[in-house]
């Protein structure tokens, strides 16, 4: 049976993205399946994952998970060699705290900046209920164990980083202030290509949703890594015979130009997900490296 993780939009979804990231990162195979929300087929969706009330939950094995810190616990235990959890037993005990304190705290930061992917926003101020959990966090990122080598609060990727992955999306998304320390970190979530993977399924297959969408904001553009420029194309002839994601056979609705490259895909979410960040996609970034 295989596995099934039931998540909300991409582009607005933090707690799906939190889940999202571990089986990307960890390369766990799952199928995804999309609740739109607030939508009454949110609720048709979720009836299929009892007794899971929201998103994310999973189905593994035939046994549903709900809550992403229950499933980040689940797939540690089912993969305990892959690194989920730090592997020194003091950091392991810093990183389960912070996870957790993620999980059921910073709820004036969560309220008042909603993770929107598409966009960031340029004159929001934060009050100080905002700002005293942008300390709070600061505080977490800076603590003696953590951070000691590399980009990411362990050293290697760990379930704390998936935690706080929608946190530094919102940092970066809302210009919040905070030290270099923490700016650094934020960065190295933009840039991280499981991230980018994320958000650019969200361009791909997600619908605009105005209440993260109209929320009287000046935009401004993301602050991630520069994307390589690509658009889709109605007609064509495709360099390859075989979608770079999938090995099906190219469609002739899902074509791409990247430079002077014309590339087909099986779908048009494939094609979709390619234009909307190149780089994020091993298998294309190899595909485009040939001559």
């Amino acid at each position: 049976m295989t596995d099934t993780l039931l998540i909300g939009e991409r582009m607005y979804s933090s707690w799906s993205l939190r889940a999202w990231l571990l089986f990307d990162q960890f390369d766990i195979p799952v199928d995804v399946a999309l609740a739109p929300m607030k939508t009454e087929a949110f609720a048709t969706a979720l009836a299929a994952f009892p007794p899971a009330r929201l998103v994310p939950t999973v189905r593994l094995g035939g046994k549903v998970v709900w809550e992403s810190l229950a499933i980040a616990e689940t797939l540690a235990e089912r993969y305990p060699d892959r690194g989920l959890w730090p592997r020194a037993p003091d950091d392991r005990a810093v990183a389960r705290a912070m996870s957790a304190e993620m999980h059921a705290g910073f709820t004036a930061l969560r309220q008042a900046c909603p993770m929107n992917l598409r966009t960031a926003f340029s004159n929001y101020a934060p009050d100080p209920a905002v700002s005293a959990d942008l300390q709070r966090i600061e505080a977490l990122w800076s603590l003696p164990g953590p951070r000691a080598a590399g980009p990411w609060l362990f050293g290697g990727y760990t379930i704390a980083d998936a935690m706080f992955a929608p946190v530094a999306a919102r940092i970066a998304g809302y210009r919040l202030p905070v030290g270099g320390r923490a700016e650094a970190y934020v960065a190295a979530h933009l840039g991280h290509d499981s991230f980018r993977r994320w958000r650019a399924m969200a361009f791909a297959g997600d619908r605009p949703m105005a209440l993260y969408e109209d929320i009287g904001l000046d935009r401004a553009p993301w602050p991630g890594p520069a994307v390589m420029p690509a658009e889709a194309v109605a007609e064509g002839r495709a360099e390859n015979a075989a979608c770079p994601f999938s090995g099906r056979p190219v469609a002739p609705d899902s074509l791409a130009l990247f430079g002077d490259r014309l590339l087909g895909f099986c779908n048009p979410f494939c094609r979709d997900k390619a234009v909307a960040d190149p780089g994020a996609w091993p298998a294309l970034v190899t595909l485009l490296d040939q001559n």
